[in-house]
Parts: C-alpha cells; sequence; structure tokens
C-alpha cells in the first residue's frame, strides 16, 4: 500500500473519522514524550495524557463545556527546545506536541486539514527515526533507504490498518473509540518501534 493511497484514504473519511484516526495515531506517539520527559526531567507527560484524554471526550461528548483553549495554555509550555537538549528524544517529543496541539486546534476551528497533519506527522517522526539510525549505524539515509525500511513499511501498514477500523466504525461510540485505541497501541510499541 503506498503513502498517497493512505493520505487520499483520510482524505475521504468524514470529520469525525478523521478525528479519532487522530487521535489513534497519538496514542502511539504519547510514550514518546513520556520517555523524553523521565530520560531528561523536562515537561510534564500527566498534561499531555489528560489533553488526549479532553479531546476523545469533546469527541465522543461534542457539546460538553469542557475548554480546549486551556489545554493549549497547558501543553505550551511544555514543549522542548531542540536547542536545550543534545538528545535525538527531543524530535519525538516535538513531533507529539506538535501533533497534539494540532489535533486539539482541530477540534477547536473543527479543521480536518488538522487530523491529516496527525499522519504525516507521524510518518515524518518515523522518517526522521530511521534516517537517524541509518546514520548512526554508517549507511545512507536517503529517500529509498527510509521508504523501503521495516520500521516505515511497518508505520504505513499500522496506519493502513487503523483506517480499515476507522471506515467500518459507523457511528463513532465510546465502545469502538476503546476498540481504536486498544488497536492503535497493541503491539506495545510506539509509532518509531520503542516498547511501551
Amino acid at each position: 500500500m503506498t503513502k498517497a493511497n493512505n493520505f487520499q484514504r483520510i482524505r475521504e473519511l468524514n470529520y469525525l473519522q478523521k478525528a479519532v484516526l487522530g487521535g489513534a495515531l497519538l496514542e502511539r506517539m504519547l510514550p514518546n514524550y513520556s520517555l523524553f520527559s523521565e530520560a531528561t526531567g523536562f515537561g510534564d507527560a500527566a498534561v499531555f495524557r489528560s489533553a488526549l484524554s479532553v479531546c476523545w471526550e469533546k469527541i465522543l461528548l461534542p457539546k460538553s463545556k469542557i475548554s480546549l483553549e486551556k489545554q493549549i495554555e497547558k501543553i505550551e509550555p511544555n514543549v522542548p527546545e531542540l536547542t536545550d537538549f543534545d538528545m535525538f528524544g527531543t524530535y519525538p517529543a516535538i513531533d507529539t506536541a506538535t501533533a497534539l496541539l494540532g489535533m486539539l486546534h482541530g477540534l477547536i476551528a473543527k479543521d480536518e486539514q488538522e487530523f491529516l497533519n496527525i499522519s504525516k506527522i507521524s510518518q515524518a517522526s518515523v522518517a526522521r527515526f530511521i534516517e537517524y539510525q541509518l546514520t548512526v549505524d554508517g549507511e545512507i539515509a536517503d529517500n529509498k533507504a527510509v521508504r523501503e525500511h521495516p520500521l516505515m513499511q511497518y508505520e504505513i501498514d499500522v496506519l493502513a490498518e487503523l483506517i480499515d477500523f476507522v471506515e467500518q466504525m459507523g457511528r463513532i461510540t465510546s465502545q469502538n473509540v476503546k476498540e481504536l485505541k486498544q488497536l492503535a497501541v497493541s503491539d506495545g510499541q510506539t509509532n518509531i518501534g520503542i516498547a511501551i
């Protein structure tokens, strides 16, 4: 399955389907931030977990009075600056923050493009990780090597599997959202292949 195909399939989903897919991808990315936070002592992973839970609540109960803006205010001080940390983990941590802020903005503005962007951020995060690994191993990290890397193939397959599930969801209920979240983390690893 080609990358364009996945993104094209996401474009064809409805607003709520795109939102739950974005949430599922964030479930896979979130532990990257937690690991970074544990390693550096920077940031509060609980703020990110809580913000994603609020996003799920808003998707399931659109009329609820929860403030998504407040969540953004809580996340922003917890986004690391690249220049402050000399470790690769800063990149996936920033990607997670960017994707989560995108999710919140998408829900506030009802902007489906923000949800599509989460899948692009997740894939870019995987690509950067592969480039880093290949470079460390002294290999050529060109587009072809990244695209054909097992981890990238896996990311594309997982995305396709999540899209399959979302396409069949019909009405979005707390039950099928729970199943989607379980599916997203069922392999026990983050999008960049780190064990959760």
